[in-house]
């Protein structure tokens, strides 16, 4: 390695590391404290760990302290408690118990501990031959107290069938132990999973524990097509039956990738939960029907999320039915309703609409519902009002939804340069976090003014804290740069189907303020996947390290993206490869021509979709690039569409919405030949860029052979390719060491080209 290479690669490296020591919040909890002295706050927190490859877990706690002039002070403890071998921590609804479950490794049993606030009480072991690992992915994930705090319902992994053993014989009967080494379990029958992130994991399956005695069962009941997520307890009386209510998946046949795709069909369904006294085997025999699950949501194709109201008068959930019902993977969502009467269940209740799918919002207005999730408690203390996290265009923020009425305000400051996201509830009052792509994240602390009357606004204060706590060095980066979003006309307005497909789309342009009039940093476009998805106007640690060194950032969210409406968002599919490039390629002229970037230096980058983009531009426009950097893409349909999770994907993206259900078959020549047309291998003959392959070896959703096959075309035209192979990997490539290997090699290898 030459010496000005290796100089370049240390500083980077180094750098890069400053900014990923910054930490995250992932969750936070407020409670009373003792003698009413106020309220306690609990944030977990995680950290990349470089050298481990994992991310360390932490809890810090605060107390918080409201003064008389209506101030807050959070006081930081001096030091956050590592949570070493846990996979979740839920706190009690009344906060005065903890459960802390830390999941097996080869094969050992889950483990369950309550703690009180001065010790841990009770400590439970559920053998794998009940369950395998709780879920903790966030999608299925779910663990829920019920109100009196005696049961818990959660989600894991359902039991490994038996397996046929084998000894030097042949087949033996019985079942064999790990201790009897002259004998070896043979594989068994495969099972489809749900795709990307969950190779190997048996279908989630719901359970409830009796924490006072430890006795945990699975829950009759749900037929076994049914995959399960969310669980929520509902609201009961003294005396009365207790019930569940929980998202279920179909799958009576084929599995699809689970993993970012909101558009798998999905339900509500209720179901008694067990009890935990002792019965005889006639009495479980003779109560087995009133097991049976109910769908609460028969008439709506999407139901997730379910949140009843504190007062239990009714259930609240989202809905991604606009991608159900086209077969793109995320859409607009809508909010609904159901009246909880009396606990009573009723297959036929009425589904009231809450926030409809938006179409096309007149400007400045409501664009529509874009929800990653629902808090698990978003309720102010009227019972009807719900704080929600959605996408405003490039930005996340915060809205106020009236679930009676159906009034929506957007309550976030109006500054689209930041996000903001949903921490937790104090009362009336919110906890968030706010961001950009040039400032650290910030706690931030929201009052409701209720004087104003009717133009009530919400006043915003800064919560000092140690959390997100970055060097000397990166802070004084960060203030060198600047950001801002830029609205982009569409060019091909003309063609364009419905009006919103015609509105303007927009970039985040992340720039230094002192660069000298007349010289450009190299330009970075950066395109995200999906290509239903967005990138936000909020802190990634990866791109505020490439803006520090020396690069302009490009953060296009063409046509197709999240939060700008349903026709801008449906106007893409059956158009990929050429509407969404000719979008990226009106940004990079937008901002050459306001005179913020050199034509001479561009460079492309994106992951999936985004470098399905990378790879097509620089087909495409040969000339326009000087380098480009491509994480898992997506190179060939006709490749992929075979071995990939999400082979609807394929067909919507290449045919259109009306091609949702033609993954079903095997594709005909005419498929394949419209598949390679659409393909950013098509253009591979033209391009001259050296480009940058990173790939993950465990990839399900773009397998590593589409990357590989276009690299090598490439290779074999005489372009500059290197290709990096992240063996245990999957799509996202966010394993800590992957990660920044990942970012370090596009800094260097964009340094080299462009400096």
């Amino acid at each position: 390695m030459p010496i000005h290479k290796e100089m370049d690669y240390t500083y980077l490296t180094n750098l890069l590391q400053e900014f990923t020591s910054i930490s995250n919040i992932d969750n936070a909890w407020l409670f009373k404290s003792q003698g009413n002295l106020g309220l306690q706050g609990m944030f977990s927190i995680t950290q990349p760990d470089l050298l481990a490859n994992m991310r360390r877990r932490f809890i810090l706690s605060c107390n918080i302290l409201k003064e008389s002039d209506n101030s807050v002070k959070f006081l930081w403890a001096p030091f956050p408690i590592e949570m070493s071998g846990v996979s979740m921590i839920v706190p009690s609804p009344s906060g005065s118990k903890l459960l802390v479950i830390r999941n097996p490794e080869n094969e050992a049993p889950s483990r369950f501990e309550i703690w009180s606030s001065s010790q841990m009480e009770k400590e439970f072991h559920i053998p794998q031959s009940l369950h395998g690992s709780v879920y903790n992915d966030g999608w299925f994930e779910a663990v829920s107290w019920n109100m009196d705090e005696t049961f818990i319902a959660y989600v894991a992994e359902e039991p490994y069938p038996a397996k046929p053993t084998f000894n030097d014989v042949g087949y033996k009967k019985g079942d064999s132990t790990d201790k009897d080494f002259g004998s070896w379990k043979g594989q068994g029958d495969w099972e489809e999973d749900w795709g990307e992130t969950y190779a190997g994991k048996r279908r989630p399956a719901l359970f409830v524990i009796n924490i006072n005695s430890g006795e945990a069962k699975a829950v009759k009941g749900i037929d076994k097509s049914l995959s399960v997520g969310q669980v929520v307890w509902a609201p009961f009386t003294e005396g009365s039956e207790q019930y569940l209510v929980f998202v279920g998946w179909s799958s009576e046949t084929r599995k699809l990738g689970m993993k970012y795709c909101s558009n798998r069909p999905c339900a509500l369904y209720a179901v008694r939960a067990p009890h935990h006294d002792s019965k005889s085997k006639e009495q479980e025999l003779h109560s087995t029907e009133e097991f049976h699950t109910l769908n609460l949501t028969q008439t709506i194709s999407s139901a997730l999320f379910p949140r009843f109201s504190p007062d239990g008068k009714f259930l609240v959930f989202l809905s991604a039915r606009s991608a159900v019902d086209s077969g793109v993977h995320n859409a607009t969502n809508s909010l609904h309703r159901i009246d909880w009467t009396d606990g009573k269940l009723y297959q036929s209740a009425k589904i009231y609409d809450i926030i409809p799918v938006v179409l096309c919002a007149e400007d400045g207005c409501f664009p529509g519902l874009y929800c990653m999730t629902v808090h698990n408690n978003p309720w102010l203390s009227d019972n009807c009002t719900m704080i929600i996290s959605s996408v405003w265009h490039s930005s996340e923020v915060l809205l106020s939804v009236n679930v009676l009425s159906g009034e929506l305000l957007h309550i976030s400051p109006a500054d689209s340069n930041f996000s903001w996201n949903l921490l937790m509830l104090d009362g009336n009052n919110i906890v968030a976090i706010s961001r950009s792509p040039v400032d650290v994240p910030q706690i931030k602390y929201g009052m409701f003014n209720e004087k104003a009357k009717r133009n009530a606004t919400w006043g915003w204060s800064n919560i000092p804290s140690p959390i997100f706590r970055c060097s000397d060095k990166v802070r004084s980066l960060l203030s060198s740069l600047q950001c801002s979003i830029l609205k982009i006309s569409v060019k091909d307005a003309c063609d364009g189907p419905t009006k919103g497909a015609t509105k303007p789309f927009e970039a985040i342009f992340v720039s230094s303020k002192t660069k000298k009039k007349d010289v450009f940093d190299p330009l970075i476009v950066i395109l995200h996947g999906g290509p239903q998805d967005v990138s936000l106007s909020c802190f990634s640690k990866s791109l505020a390290f490439l803006s520090s060194v020396g690069y302009s950032l490009l953060i296009v969210n063409y046509r197709g993206s999240l939060g700008f409406g349903e026709e801008a968002l449906q106007s893409l599919p059956g158009k990929v490869g050429s509407q969404d490039v000719n979008d990226v390629l009106s940004a990079i002229d937008h901002v050459i021509n306001l005179g913020l970037a050199s034509p001479s230096k561009i460079t492309v980058m994106g992951i999936s979709h985004g470098g399905f983009l990378t790879t097509h531009l620089i087909g495409q426009a040969p000339e326009k690039f000087v380098a480009a950097a491509a994480i898992n893409p997506v190179c060939n349909f006709a490749l992929m569409v075979g071995t990939t999770d999400i082979p609807d994907w394929c067909y919507v993206e290449t045919f259109g919405t009306i091609a949702r259900n033609c993954f079903t078959k095997a594709p005909s020549a005419e498929d394949l030949t419209l598949f390679y047309s659409k393909s950013p291998i098509s253009h591979a003959s033209k391009v001259k860029a050296p480009t940058l392959f990173l790939l993950g070896s465990q990839d399900l959703r773009v397998p590593i052979f589409d990357g590989l096959q276009y690299a090598r075309a490439l290779k074999e035209k005489g372009v500059e390719v290197k290709i990096i192979m992240f063996q245990n990997d999957v799509h996202a490539l966010k394993r800590p060491q992957s990660e920044f290997e990942c970012f370090v090699n596009i800094g260097v290898w964009f340094n080299k080209y462009c400096k």
